[in-house]
C-alpha cells in the first residue's frame, strides 16, 4: 500500500533528479523512484528502511542549512537514495551492488558521466565512512548516514535493536562479538563526523551512545 509519506518521498525523488538533470531531457523519473522505494521496503530490512532513507535526506537538508554550502547537494541526495538500495544483511557487497545499480539507473535517467560517477563514488564511500579532507560531498553524505549514532538514548536503543533484528540469523554470542568489534572500530576513529556542524552537534552524543552500547555488549 502506498502511503502519503511515500508520495512525498516520490515527489522529492522526482524534484531531485530533475534538478540534477538541469533541464536536460530524460525519461520520467517516477518509475525509478518507485523501484527504489520498493527496494527500501523489502521485508529483510528492520533498520535500513524507508524511514532510514527519509532520515538521511533530512540530515542532508540540516547540514546544508548549517553550513554545507559548496557540495553538489543534488548528487549527494541521489547518493542517499542509492546508498542502501541493495541490502542483504548476510552479504558483504551491498555498497558495490548499490553503486552498480546507481550507475545503470542514472545513466538511463539522463545524468552525465561525471554525475553518474560521482553518485556511485559516494555510494561506495558509505562502506568506510571515511571521506578525504576537502571531499565536501562525501563529508555531507557520511555525516548524514551516521547521524543516527547521535540520537537520543531511547532512539539509539531502537536503532541498535533493529540492527540486531536484521542479523537475527547470527547467534547471540557471535553477534555480540561482531557488533562490539564494529563499535570499537568506530570509537577508534579520530572523528566520526567530518562537517563542522556534524562534529559540533553530533560527535559527543554519538560517542556516548557507542560507549554505552559497547559496555552493555561486553558486561
Amino acid at each position: 500500500m502506498t502511503t502519503d509519506a511515500d508520495h512525498d518521498l516520490l515527489a522529492r525523488w522526482t524534484s531531485t533528479l530533475l534538478a540534477a538533470r538541469s533541464g536536460r531531457e530524460g525519461p520520467d523519473p517516477a518509475p525509478y523512484g518507485r523501484n527504489l522505494l520498493a527496494r527500501w521496503a523489502e521485508p529483510q530490512r528492520k533498520y535500513h528502511t524507508v524511514d532510514h532513507l527519509r532520515a538521511v535526506l533530512e540530515r542532508i537538508d540540516e547540514l546544508a542549512e548549517k553550513g554545507g554550502e559548496g557540495g553538489e547537494l543534488e548528487l549527494v541526495r541521489l547518493a542517499a537514495w542509492f546508498h542502501d538500495a541493495v541490502y542483504r544483511p548476510d552479504r558483504s557487497e551491498n555498497e558495490e551492488r548499490s553503486a552498480t545499480l546507481a550507475e545503470k539507473a542514472l545513466t538511463e535517467a539522463g545524468l552525465t558521466p561525471h554525475e553518474v560517477a560521482e553518485v556511485a563514488r559516494l555510494v561506495r564511500l558509505t562502506l568506510t565512512h571515511d571521506p578525504a579532507d576537502g571531499d565536501i560531498n562525501g563529508e555531507i553524505l557520511c555525516d548524514a548516514d551516521l547521524a543516527i549514532l547521535a540520537s537520543a538514548p531511547d532512539t539509539y536503543r531502537g536503532y541498535a535493536s533493529a540492527v540486531r533484528e536484521e542479523y537475527a540469523f547470527v547467534p547471540d554470542a557471535a553477534f555480540r562479538d561482531g557488533r562490539a568489534a564494529v563499535l570499537r572500530q568506530l570509537l577508534s576513529l579520530p572523528r566520526l563526523f567530518h562537517t563542522p556542524y556534524g562534529a559540533a552537534a553530533w560527535e559527543e552524543r554519538a560517542r556516548a551512545n557507542l560507549e554505552r552500547e559497547l559496555a552493555g555488549l561486553t558486561a
